[in-house]
């Protein structure tokens, strides 16, 4: 039983409920799980918190719906924010001490309907927090999990003088965890002779040695502006947070051009699609073959529970996704549940990836304007190892049921 239910069971009526214990509770037993948000909204009966353990979404808790107005009020007063508006999206920040050290709490509220009782609306708040707990968070490119080849490549991308790397994939696959293992992989390979600065949407963690800036768009500075002064600071790497717009990206295009390493993420259905984006940004053919050096698709699933996976047999239409010559040799494997992974059968995420090296022959590829599938298929035709092949040998070795990459990779056929 978690805290949060022990400490509404031990009062005589649970409305009565103390929001900063009530609070504190939420968020420590959130912490405790592992998880990286916290979801609290007003369902018919109870207001619901859920918590997204590796990617998904988990019940933790339904309180009483009278507790909605006075739990958003203590979330906003921690946050510093106008805590009696209701019908209107708020956002902060705020920091907890928690049993395992200090995190940091980012706080959306957002308002919501829920129904209606004779004749008026029933208004509510929907709030979402994410956790950033430093003490579960490791900037070590090599404890991220990448496939040994992936790491090896990346590693020598990031030792090339100049040029572009770009990362893509969904919310939440993370890119930003990437992104900032190798900002410090640069930052302990060179030490003080490198001058590493970064522009972000928010600055997420304070890495050390390099120069991080945070946008303001309430005073104007943008990721043009603040590149565009950037280039003057004397930069050898730059990471912008996110290509959003034609000028950021025209900007960055630029920067990896005339002597920068610049690192950045960029939303695509597809890591080879990356082109075919920017292209209608309109940066030119011959601009992205000249400065991209390397794309790294990214996408996190989770790990078969070490105290509870054993050996399983997927349906047989999921079997056919199985090359027939691989199946002898599978260790096919699934979570049964256990109260080490909370009855999930999951103990953990990994990355799977798929890196796009930019040779002579996937350029000429690029000035042609090949469509996205053809460039896809002339990247494997020079090693490219695609999402879906790096996910199924992660079936194979029974890190993961197959169900999982079919719920989280496009199957290549």
């Amino acid at each position: 039983m978690n805290r949060a239910t022990e400490y509404l069971k031990s009062l005589d009526h649970p409305e009565q409920a103390e929001m900063g214990p009530l609070v504190d509770r939420v968020i420590q037993d959130a912490i405790d799980a592992g998880s990286s948000d916290i979801h609290i909204e007003p369902w018919d009966s109870s207001l619901v918190v859920r918590i997204r353990l590796n990617g998904v979404l988990q019940e933790l808790v339904h309180l009483p719906l009278e507790l909605s107005e006075k739990l958003s009020g203590r979330l906003k007063v921690m946050a510093n924010l106008i805590s009696y508006e209701t019908d209107r999206p708020q956002e902060g920040h705020a920091q907890l001490d928690t049993s395992s050290g200090g995190v940091e709490l980012r706080m959306s509220f957002f308002p919501v309907v829920r129904g209606s009782l004779q004749g008026s609306v029933l208004r509510g708040e929907k709030m979402v927090i994410r956790i950033f707990d430093p003490n579960k968070r490791s900037f070590n490119l090599d404890e991220l999990g990448f496939e040994a080849d992936t790491l090896i490549s990346l590693k020598q991308l990031l030792a090339r003088p100049s040029g572009m790397i770009l990362l893509t994939g969904p919310t939440g696959s993370g890119k930003t965890t990437a992104i900032y293992a190798a900002l410090t992989h640069l930052a302990q390979q060179h030490g003080s002779s490198i001058s590493i600065s970064t522009v972000e949407d928010p600055v997420e963690y304070n890495l050390p040695m390099i120069s991080q800036a945070q946008i303001h768009h309430a005073k104007d500075f943008t990721y043009p502006v603040a590149l565009r002064s950037l280039m003057r600071q004397d930069p050898q790497v730059i990471m912008v947070g996110e290509i959003r717009d034609a000028e950021t990206a025209n900007i960055a295009v630029q920067a990896g051009l005339t002597g920068h390493l610049v690192i950045s993420t960029i939303h695509s259905s597809s890591t080879a699609g990356v082109f075919a984006r920017m292209i209608n940004m309109n940066i030119e053919p011959f601009l992205l073959a000249s400065s991209v050096i390397g794309v790294l698709g990214l996408r996190l699933i989770r790990t078969n529970c070490p105290s509870c996976a054993m050996p399983y047999q997927p349906e047989a239409g999921y079997l056919k996704l199985i090359p027939e010559h691989r199946l002898d040799e599978a260790s096919l494997r699934q979570g049964g549940g256990c109260e080490h992974c909370l009855m999930t059968g999951f103990g953990g995420r990994v990355s799977v990836t798929e890196l796009l090296e930019v040779d002579e022959v996937v350029r000429e590829a690029i000035l042609e304007k090949l469509p996205t599938r053809k460039l896809q298929e002339v990247a494997v035709g020079q090693g490219m190892r695609t999402l879906w092949r790096a996910g199924l040998e992660r079936v194979l070795n029974g890190q993961t049921p197959l169900e999982e990459i079919i719920r989280s990779i496009p199957c290549d056929h």
